[in-house]
């Protein structure tokens, strides 16, 4: 049989309807050698396997409430095996670490269509927190993710249509789908690990003594041809933003297959009434402190604003002392902060400011519009943020650029009213349920493509 290309469906996609999702028909799968066809007697339902809880587990609750879900697999989550029972501990009791694994609850998915591999998730929780260095983190998620894979396989793939996988945690379930004519979907969470070592070295150069010296990973070679193995045998790859499609086809990867599909999140209306502005704007930052969201940018707006602007980060901090003492003469660093307080760090802010390096589709980002705030970002941030109508694209280590636009809005209170209406407005398209609709409309139009295939192979 002739090999035959994988048909990439136009932007309208996201548009696809549930109801025009749901309909059954032969189904395929795409190799070198050829095209698989599948019999047209099986439901559409997949297996996703997910390490952690990513999107508080959105993927597979998405493909649940569309009934497309068969089982769901993950190292370890509140609602299976031991980790029930911490849920006796009281509250005041509880330390953080406990506080984060109680709160991996894959809301609305039935307790037995989920499958918790909680020793290999203790295991693997043991290795990040032993590992001091970049190498041994690297070498831990290349372990995690071939060891998730041989679990998920070992309870076989009888009765589904396709599996779902994350970017260097799918690549041997991807190949035994296929081996089955399994429809193979990967989402790459992030731009490929060769543009992101790339930006990042930039950084290091520009800022030694910023972060620890990443020294030589002899893993993250393995690292990136994992992630471009993985790409190679996707019938399907996700991506949250054009910045990550575009990072795909500058590896030569197989963007014919990319579906851009943003992200959704849920969070609370913002206030019918705003606290009243004070005497300088206020700059909101989240996500780690670190050369990646473009810490030294914000230092450099930060002293530029001085009188103008005050900066509050809501994240950990990931530089070294030194770099962290200048921060602070200019910046609040505020460390980790439950995501259930990031609410009221929305409401204190009149701006939200994301300066990142690389990312994936940041959902910061998403978050903040949601809060009513005007955002300030850059292309390699993957936000759906529109230049000059919910906020500001800059390019990325432009420090300059970050402190104009902080002071176009410092003194245009207007300009900051009528930006947020736009991103309030904006953020209704960006819900976890519209989210889902474009999620399953993707994986909906794989599935036609295949089709319309098959049409062409009976013919």
């Amino acid at each position: 049989m002739p090999r035959l290309p994988f048909l990439q469906g136009p932007p309208e996609l996201a548009r696809h309807t549930l109801a025009s999702d749901r309909r059954v028909g032969r189904r395929f799968s795409f190799n070198r050698g050829g095209l698989s066809v599948l019999p047209n007697n099986l439901p559409r339902s997949f297996i996703v396997a997910q390490l952690g809880s990513r999107m508080h587990y959105a993927v597979p609750c998405i493909l649940h409430r569309a009934g497309m879900l068969a089982r769901f697999y993950t190292d370890v989550c509140a609602v299976k095996g031991w980790p029930q029972l911490l849920g006796l501990v009281p509250s005041a009791l509880r330390p953080p670490a406990l506080r984060r694994l109680l709160g991996r609850v894959p809301k609305d998915i039935p307790r037995d269509r989920i499958t918790a591999f909680t020793s290999f998730g203790l295991e693997y929780a043991q290795r990040g927190a032993a590992g001091t260095s970049p190498a041994e983190a690297t070498a831990t998620h290349l372990w995690a993710g071939r060891t998730l894979c041989e679990l998920v396989i070992r309870r076989g793939l009888d009765g589904v249509s396709g599996v779902y996988t994350f970017n260097s945690a799918g690549l041997e379930l991807l190949r035994h789908a296929r081996g089955r004519g399994l429809l193979s979907i990967m989402e790459q969470t992030i731009a490929p690990a060769v543009v992101e070592d790339e930006l990042l070295a930039g950084e290091h150069d520009a800022f030694p003594g910023w972060e620890p010296a990443p020294g030589v990973d002899p893993h993250r070679e393995e690292f990136a041809a994992r992630e471009q193995a993985e790409r190679e045998c996707s019938d399907l790859i996700l991506c949250g933003s054009e910045f990550v499609r575009e990072g795909i086809a500058k590896c030569g990867g197989p963007v014919d297959r990319c579906a851009v599909v943003p992200y959704g999140v849920d969070c609370a209306a913002p206030p019918s009434v705003r606290r009243k502005r004070g005497s300088r704007l206020r700059v909101l930052l989240a996500g780690g402190v670190t050369l990646r969201k473009g810490a030294p940018y914000v230092l450099e707006a930060a002293r530029a604003s001085t009188g103008v602007a005050e900066f509050r980060w809501c994240g950990g901090v990931g530089v070294l002392p030194e770099a962290a003492s200048q921060l602070k003469q200019h910046v609040e660093l505020r460390g980790a902060v439950p995501r259930s307080s990031m609410s009221e760090h929305y409401a204190w802010a009149d701006v939200f400011l994301l300066p990142s390096i690389c990312e994936g589709s940041a959902t910061v980002c998403y978050e903040a519009l949601a809060a009513g705030l005007p955002v300030i970002t850059t292309p390699n941030a993957g936000s759906v943020v529109r230049d000059g109508i919910d906020g500001f694209i800059v390019p990325i280590r432009d420090g300059e650029a970050i402190t104009g636009k902080l002071e176009l809005l410092a003194r245009d209170p207007e300009l900051i009213a009528w930006i947020s209406a736009n991103g309030t407005a904006r953020s209704r398209e960006f819900s976890v349920e519209k989210y889902g609709e474009r999620l399953v409309g993707a994986i909906g139009h794989a599935c036609e493509s295949c089709q319309a295939i098959s049409t062409l192979v009976n013919a």
